[in-house]
């Protein structure tokens, strides 16, 4: 696969979600969604968690990024790429699952379950680490049970730099989520499949959450200016 600096975000392109899986399995990185937000408002620190990792084109701004650096990839949503894993892995594998509400996080472990029989899920634990010792506590129990694969729903950027700080002292897969688990257990909907087909899911989510979406959303704009006069 061909990687591409945009922004300063180091971006890998791939053909099929299988490609991604099995290249990300073998480094045992931390995948980061890539998006026209991120590529224009990352930090120093983000960048060089992502720069460090592998970042994934989340978003059709980052499709669009890397195509105008002459690399071809497939859009690979987070919120399926978790469950691809899931499927693609074999019952072997072990999860530790973090974020969410703790409503949330029961929910998607029961769903989890009953949509795959044998999937090995060794903890869990909500999403509000609000201290030094609850951080503390979530570490030290990850060292002792050595998962394999570390899912992370807490939202940009608080997923990635916690997930930094399991990396350095535990090798596994990691994903960051966002919002997903709510997404999965239906707490949120996704956009219908035509608004996901015709890359309109930006859209439907600025419909659908006005105040939340509008300064975000006005992003894209700054993203495409940039994009046109190749200044990413």
């Amino acid at each position: 696969m061909e990687k591409a600096n945009l922004n300063g975000l180091k971006t890998f392109g791939f053909n099929s979600k299988i490609e991604l899986i099995d290249f990300a399995v073998s480094k045992k990185k931390i995948l980061i969604a890539i998006n026209a937000h991120k590529i224009i408002n990352s930090d120093v620190e983000t960048r060089e968690i992502i720069n460090a990792n592998i970042g994934y084109p989340d978003g059709h701004g980052a499709i669009m990024a890397l195509k105008n650096k002459n690399i071809h990839s497939i859009k690979i949503p987070g919120c399926e790429l978790w469950l691809d894993i899931i499927n693609y892995l074999d019952s072997n594998t072990s999860y530790y699952l973090i974020g969410g509400k703790q409503n949330v996080i029961e929910q998607v472990v029961i769903k989890l379950k009953k949509e795959f029989v044998n999937i090995n899920i060794i903890n869990h634990r909500n999403g509000f680490i609000s201290n030094i010792d609850q951080e503390a506590d979530l570490l030290n129990d990850i060292k002792k049970h050595k998962p394999d694969v570390i899912f992370v729903a807490m939202g940009s950027p608080r997923q990635e730099l916690l997930m930094q700080k399991i990396q350095k002292m535990h090798s596994a897969l990691f994903l960051g989520l966002g919002g997903s688990f709510d997404v999965y257990t239906g707490n949120v909907k996704r956009a219908p499949k035509i608004w996901v087909k015709l890359n309109l899911e930006w859209a439907y989510r600025w419909l659908c959450e006005p105040k939340l979406r509008t300064k975000r959303n006005l992003d894209l704009f700054k993203f495409l200016y940039l994009l046109k006069r190749n200044k990413l």
